[in-house]
């Protein structure tokens, strides 16, 4: 029976991100376009797409736990087939080749015509942890296709409609043979689109859509956390020929407070102490990181001792609560004392018949 995980190269209490993380890295080495007339690639290629349809369906997955390959021997619920996995992968190195691999599964300019919706942008903001006790405003400037003003976004200089492509009849794409797989590429007719037009506008030379760099301003909730993104909805590129607009993806980054350690929306730090504080307590002075808190130590705090400062951590980025700061004491013993204190201290360790 074939390992679907060992052909991939995960265990099987991988993840669905750590899978695809995988099954990239073992596609781009055993792709055909990588390794030209070896069989024995193009073969491992094919098992290799086959584990990854099954892996990345999470009831594939289950029914493959459960009962290992033989759930789907027989048209025992493999969907549309093996070969959909490669469909749109791109042909032998004519126009479209290894890169459309990636683009199929993780998204980039080879979107199909018919889905009529613009790639993804993706771009970092960065805060310091203190910025986001608070929402804050991203404001980026990012590049991008948007629709064409000289022709309003239909390619054409009379700004006509455009037809559909008669080659590819509106999918963008062909089907060619290479050896015993079927594979697709970008339609040579009309490169992609789906859509031809017979007076292509002079500003965009028909493609519909130019770049340019354009403001965006979003939203960030308090609370975020350093790797979270966020989707902004419509900002990515504009598609061919007026259709919908990709998201643009803002990846988090967050510049840490020396003073805090973060966990979620709780915040540790260290407390130093001096050892007559410690001994006797009273009222000190604690930073948090927006402002200053008093609080009363009690008596006898002891090294590695946990003081809880209740609603002063970080927002709960989905009900805005604010987590706790914890104190961890660390008591500060002096090196040196002048002969006074030697005497007191001596005079304390007799009380304490030390």
């Amino acid at each position: 029976m074939a390992d679907y995980y060992g052909l991939i190269g995960v265990g099987n209490s991988a993840s669905q991100d750590e899978i695809k993380k995988a099954f990239r890295k073992q596609a781009m080495k055993y792709h055909p376009d990588k390794n030209p007339g070896d069989k024995e690639a193009e073969a491992k290629f094919k098992e290799i797409g086959k584990a990854y349809e099954v892996l990345s369906d999470p009831q594939k997955r289950q029914m493959y736990d459960q009962y290992g390959e033989a759930a789907f021997q027989g048209g025992g619920g493999q969907g549309g087939g093996f070969e959909d996995v490669f469909r749109g992968f791109g042909g032998g190195g004519q126009g479209g080749g290894f890169e459309d691999l990636f683009e199929s599964f993780f998204g980039g300019r080879s979107q199909s015509p018919r889905e009529a919706r613009g790639a993804d942008i993706q771009t970092e903001v960065s805060f310091h942890l203190k910025d986001v006790l608070t929402k804050q405003t991203a404001d980026v400037k990012i590049r991008r296709q948007e629709p064409c003003d000289t022709c309003k976004g239909t390619g054409s200089q009379s700004k006509k409609a455009p037809i559909t492509c008669g080659t590819c009849r509106g999918q963008g794409r062909v089907q060619v043979s290479q050896g015993f797989f079927a594979m697709t590429q970008p339609c040579p007719k009309c490169h992609g689109a789906g859509k031809m037009v017979a007076d292509p506008c002079h500003t965009c030379k028909g493609e519909s859509t130019v770049v340019k760099t354009v403001p965006v301003s979003a939203v960030v909730p308090a609370g975020v956390d350093d790797g979270m993104k966020l989707r902004v909805s419509g900002e990515g590129h504009a598609a061919p020929f007026n259709g919908l607009k990709g998201d643009l993806y803002l990846y988090i980054s967050i510049r840490n407070d020396s003073r805090f350690m973060r966990d979620g929306d709780t915040l540790y730090s260290k407390l130093p102490i001096s050892y007559t504080r410690a001994v006797l307590g009273g009222e000190i002075e604690l930073d948090t990181l927006d402002s200053k808190k008093k609080i009363k130590l009690p008596e006898g705090v002891q090294p590695g001792q946990r003081i809880k400062l209740d609603g002063e951590g970080m927002p709960n980025v989905r009900n805005g609560r604010r987590g706790n700061i914890i104190f961890e004491a660390h008591i500060e013993v002096p090196k040196k004392v002048n002969s006074k204190a030697k005497e007191l201290l001596k005079e304390y360790a007799k009380e304490m018949k030390e």
